[in-house]
């Protein structure tokens, strides 16, 4: 049972909402609405004009916002991946939209129910799906992967230094017992690689980061998506992207430049194979990071990348 009193501290949400420039009578999106702590103060800029659509695909976060946005007329929630936008938008007859907010992030929540399984503070069993309609989850994976697998995937959605020992070694427990909880795994890994003293990061962070990318397939298809928004977005749209980790931040990064006419392919002259298409103005020269005092607050912030472009048109 999730607890109902869990706080919810939206991440940057005032450089999110400077970046948005709601319009009232404006058509606005948010991606992953979860405990909806964006989704209301973009509500509240609307002021009953315009139209909201609120996305999440974990049921349990979309009810709790429901409960707490249920004060506004104006907005349709949808239990789906975010992936799914252009879908919804064709079954509602919308072609475009004035602006879209997408935080890639954990909500507290999920990090907090221990038996969501996301947690390296809470004992719960290995599960980390967003959405429990899926069907495989973390300990299913450490079960089915072979070593090399195990190892490619630590290496590449957690970039994890000491990939190939963690796999190893969870290739040799599993023979003797399954690795159920969070704790099971936790352990194994903090065993393989020891805690530097005075280091507040555990040391399985990494290990669970690839885990849960891998489970909800973050990465899959959201270079595409970002494109497919870029391409429904109104003359002077803006898209606002916040994510936690380098691989996140390097796919928006990369597709903003592509989509502003820049160069990310590096070679030179004739062999550049980029488009050089400008279709947005990047608004973020450089990321948006959380102030000191925000982190103090809420320290789960600390990771946390803004960028966001306009749609050029006319």
């Amino acid at each position: 049972m999730v607890c109902m009193s869990v706080e919810h501290t939206p991440v940057l949400l005032n450089e999110a909402l400077e970046l948005l420039d709601v319009r009232p009578g404006g058509l606005y999106v948010d991606c992953t609405v979860g405990l909806g702590g964006h989704a209301e103060a973009i509500l509240e800029r609307l002021g009953g004009q315009g139209q909201f659509l609120g996305i999440d695909r974990d049921q349990a976060a979309l009810d709790r916002a429901r409960e707490r946005l249920n004060r506004f007329r104006n907005l349709e929630l949808y239990h789906s991946n975010f992936k799914n936008l252009p879908l919804i938008m064709s079954r509602l007859s919308r072609e475009t939209i004035d602006g879209c907010l997408i935080d890639l992030g954990v909500s507290s929540m999920q990090l907090t129910s221990a038996d969501r399984g996301f947690s390296l503070r809470e004992t719960g069993p290995l599960d980390m799906r967003m959405d429990l309609d899926q069907k495989i989850t973390a300990s299913q994976l450490l079960h089915q992967l072979n070593e090399d697998q195990l190892t490619d995937l630590f290496r590449r959605y957690g970039e994890e230094p000491s990939a190939r020992k963690i796999a190893a070694a969870i290739v040799v427990e599993r023979r003797v017992r399954r690795l159920q909880t969070t704790r099971d795994l936790a352990e194994l890994v903090e065993r393989v690689k020891g805690r530097r003293p005075g280091s507040r990061i555990h040391p399985a962070t990494q290990v669970f980061q690839a885990l849960r990318i891998e489970v909800n397939q973050e990465l899959s298809g959201l270079e595409e998506f970002l494109e497919a928004v870029i391409q429904r977005l109104s003359p002077g749209g803006r898209l606002v992207v916040v994510s936690f980790h380098s691989l996140e931040d390097r796919v928006v990064k990369q597709l903003f430049q592509k989509q502003a006419g820049r160069c990310i392919c590096f070679r030179p002259g004739d062999a550049c194979i980029c488009p050089r298409q400008e279709r947005v103005r990047i608004l973020t020269k450089k990321p948006v990071v959380p102030s000191a005092q925000e982190i103090g607050a809420n320290p789960r912030s600390r990771s946390a990348k803004l960028r966001a472009v306009e749609k050029i048109g006319v």
